[in-house]
């Protein structure tokens, strides 16, 4: 899944909810924090999204396969 980070510990992640009539897609906005993590909102929209964090401030997270060939 996709995962974006931002300042002061924010992270958007799109995840999958399941409420019993089948998944749909969600945006989760939490803030990283030292003790606990809190999960500031489940968005639908990008715009949602916008209204907690500025975008702009966003960094993508890509997942890169490992070669695990030694040489």
């Amino acid at each position: 899944m996709s995962r974006w980070y931002g300042p002061g510990g924010i992270e958007v992640e799109r995840i999958l909810l399941d409420r019993g009539h089948g998944a749909r897609q969600v945006l989760r906005v939490t803030r990283r924090g030292p003790i606990r993590d809190i999960v500031l909102a489940y968005a639908t929209t990008v715009a949602e999204v916008a209204a907690l964090v500025p975008l702009p401030d966003l960094v993508e997270v890509i997942d890169l396969p490992l070669d695990r060939r030694v040489p």
